[in-house]
């Protein structure tokens, strides 16, 4: 194979700097090691991923972790598809937190998207991945990633090959052309003598067979189980109580602890009189950490009532001035400043400035801190005993994990056991970079000779959170002659760079896109959607004011700017019709629109909304509509936008994090308030199946929700709305 320059580049960094006869070695021997993990007696190995057993049953491993998406049963039909498998046999299995499990298929696509060359998945051979998989590590769930790339090029692809491997299996057996048979439910079958194989009894020898590694996969019309609407699998045992999550953990001579962190982000111990907390009943121990105290007990009352009981002092870290105020103040002034850290523009935009006149509007627009609210705090399990370390618990990447408990604990990683809980929500919160109880049950597990438990109170959930980042923006547009943009520049403020969120899906003559870094004491991580939630608020608002000041009708201003024939008019298209675009509303009720492309999908929405005799928003109806590529789940495809639209809504109406003196104002549900199932509107949610590369579903249903409700708002009360929440502006 003949690699272009930049492949050969890309495939270098990758490799760094391995010979391609070590890279295979590595993947061959990742693959030995997770046979040895996963496969017992009467099971065959397929590459790791996938077994059968002499039964027929077969297993699919999930690198991704479930908090509820419902990705296990989608990658699951997707290689049961392949595979030609019986459904009713299918079951699906979390991965070891494993460097051998590192997920090579989620590698193609991050090294693409990373590169800026996203054809480079198809110029690198699979074990230039598979090395960057395992030694990076890779195995996370975030970035709509499961079923657009893991299923994609990882579960289609391992399915269609080891169905290939069943077949050439069996025509030796048969002593057939393979052309002859045929693979379904689990089966293979010879027409012309009718006989007939069962995948148990062929696994064993078809798994010692090479595997294909570009098989034909199926084509659209010849889906069983791809497109249909299957059960999800994680299901039942979530009703009956069967499912473990991280918080559900228990074993012989467990303690129970609870945690209290430093109230100013970056402040550390100072003092601490143990005293009142040992005098609870039931507190056995108390730890103190470098910016956090530890109260031991029996159980998790007495454990928070003796941490309740502590008067702590912390420093401030030199952060005690720092409040929501003071950060918006910053960030304007840098944006003022005109000096951005990054600058992504094409098009003369001075010259098409200067030539568009007086038509031109600059709008300054804030959103704050939002904290992730998972429905599970913090909880996780240790225990430490002949100098291995044995953990329990729920992030979005466990082998990263694995390595962290390692490095806090002094161990090497081999004498480290991390095993992967299902989780109550997520949404980037659980990245372990960001997941503080990591560092706090590893220290605390090793100076204890019991399994320990530390649960984190809601309290201490709410105020250390790792957050959407609080972010400012300046938008400036001038529009030409014809009534069209001539010229969009966006100036925003924030820790991270997200000049790529920050582009348009319309065609603009000129535009710019500048970053402006700015640095808190909180810890900026990743959000449903990650940045396309702000920037689409941004955006999405900005456009309905130059619609409006075009003296045009939002939707067809958009229209205007988006290529015929294309996805973005498909979409946005189809949800105005399917809201009855134009058509008469009650009087007080106003529609807005937005679209949005995040994660490889475009979705628009269409907000109806009004406004309480109280002054507080009511959204009455949402209509969605989006283009994903293709469509494994549809019930639960449904379930994922519809979860992103009441996301999106709860965050602009209420959800805020703010700073006084450097900490937290927020500490539970009762003044960081989600939306209730009460206020929830009805949603319709349509998809356009298209021939575009799969996108992925989890976040992509959350970032015109914010902007379609604003501009609905706008239309209803004639009040333009810059500034999230929402609460208090709109009456």
């Amino acid at each position: 194979m003949k690699l272009k320059r930049r492949y050969f580049l890309v495939g270098a960094a990758v490799a760094l700097g391995a010979g391609m006869f070590g890279v295979v070695w590595s993947n061959d021997a990742a693959m030995a090691r997770a046979k040895r993990l996963t496969t017992g007696k009467g099971e065959s190995s397929f590459a790791g991923w996938l077994k059968i057993g002499a039964d027929d049953t077969v297993t699919v491993y999930s690198p991704h972790i479930d908090f509820g998406q419902g990705s296990h049963t989608a990658l699951a039909q997707m290689l049961a598809d392949e595979l030609d498998a019986d459904w009713a046999k299918i079951r699906v299995e979390q991965a070891p937190a494993d460097y051998a499990f590192g997920n090579a298929a989620l590698a193609k696509v991050f090294a693409g998207q990373m590169s800026g060359h996203p054809d480079v998945v198809g110029h690198l051979p699979d074990p230039v991945f598979g090395l960057l998989a395992r030694n990076a590590p890779i195995q996370i769930t975030g970035g709509s990633s499961a079923v657009r790339a893991t299923g994609q090029y990882g579960m289609r692809v391992l399915g269609a090959s080891a169905r290939l491997a069943l077949l050439a299996e069996a025509a030796d057996r048969l002593g057939v052309p393979q052309a002859e048979l045929t693979a379904s439910d689990s089966r293979i079958t010879h027409a012309k003598s009718g006989k007939v194989l069962r995948y148990g009894e062929l696994a064993e020898a078809a798994a010692e067979r090479p595997l294909a590694n570009e098989p034909t996969l199926k084509a659209r019309g010849a889906y069983k189980l791809i497109g249909q609407p299957v059960d999800r699998l994680d299901i039942p045992a979530k009703v009956n109580g069967s499912a473990r999550y991280g918080i559900d953990v228990t074993l012989p001579g467990m303690r129970v602890a609870t945690a209290i962190a430093a109230p100013v982000r970056g402040g550390k111990l100072q003092s601490i009189d143990p005293a009142p907390a040992l005098a609870v009943k039931g507190v056995e121990k108390i730890i103190s950490l470098d910016d956090a105290v530890v109260v031991v007990a029996s159980g998790y009352w007495p454990a928070l009532k003796g941490a309740r009981a502590l008067a702590p002092k912390f420093s401030d870290g030199g952060n005690g001035a720092i409040s929501s105020a003071s950060i918006h103040t910053a960030q304007a002034q840098r944006i003022a400043e005109g000096k951005p850290d990054k600058d992504v523009h094409s098009g003369d935009l001075a010259a098409a400035f200067a030539g568009a006149g007086t038509r031109q509007l600059t709008a300054d627009y804030r959103v704050p801190f939002l904290h992730h609210a998972t429905m599970e705090p913090f909880a996780m399990t240790g225990h430490h005993a002949g100098g291995r370390l044995e953990v329990w618990g729920g992030t979005q990447d466990p082998v990263q994990t694995r390595n962290l408990l390692a490095k806090y604990a002094g161990l090497s990683v081999e004498d480290v056991t991390f095993h992967p809980m299902i989780m109550g929500g997520g949404f980037g919160r659980r990245f372990p970079p960001y997941t503080q109880i990591i560092e706090q049950i590893a220290r605390v597990a090793m100076q204890v000779d019991y399994p320990v438990k530390i649960i984190w109170a809601r309290e201490e959930d709410v105020r250390q959170g790792a957050y959407r980042p609080q972010s400012s923006a300046r938008l400036k547009a001038a529009l030409g002659a014809d009534g069209k943009i001539a010229a969009w520049q966006s100036d925003y403020a924030q820790f991270a760079d997200a000049t790529a969120e920050a582009g348009l899906p319309y065609v603009v003559p000129a535009t710019a896109m500048r970053h402006y870094k700015t640095i808190s004491n909180q810890v900026d991580a990743y959000w449903r959607s990650v940045n396309a939630s702000q920037h689409g608020f941004y955006n999405e608002s900005f456009v309905d004011e130059l619609a409006h000041l075009a003296g045009q009708d939002p939707y067809q201003f958009r229209r205007a700017h988006l290529p015929a024939g294309g996805r973005h008019l498909a979409v946005l298209d189809a949800v105005a019709r399917r809201s009855g675009w134009g058509g008469a509303l009650p009087a007080g009720t106003g529609r807005g629109i937005a679209l949005v492309e995040s994660f490889g999908t475009i979705c628009a929405h269409v907000v109806e909304a009004s406004v309480k005799p109280d002054g507080t928003p009511l959204v009455h109806k949402v209509y969605a509509v989006a283009d994903c590529g293709m469509v494994v789940n549809p019930r639960n495809a449904e379930a994922q936008v519809q979860g992103g639209i009441l996301m999106g809504l709860s965050t602009a109406l209420g959800e805020a994090i703010t700073l006084t003196g450097g900490a937290v104002d927020q500490s539970n549900f009762t003044d960081y308030p989600v939306l209730k199932l009460a206020d929830a509107p009805v949603i319709d949610v349509h998809f356009i199946e298209s021939d575009a590369p799969v996108g992925g579903l989890g976040e992509p249903g959350l970032p015109p929700a914010a902007p379609a409700l604003a501009n609905a708002l706008f239309a209803a009360t004639g009040r333009r709305i810059r500034a999230l929440p929402l609460v208090g502006q709109a009456g």
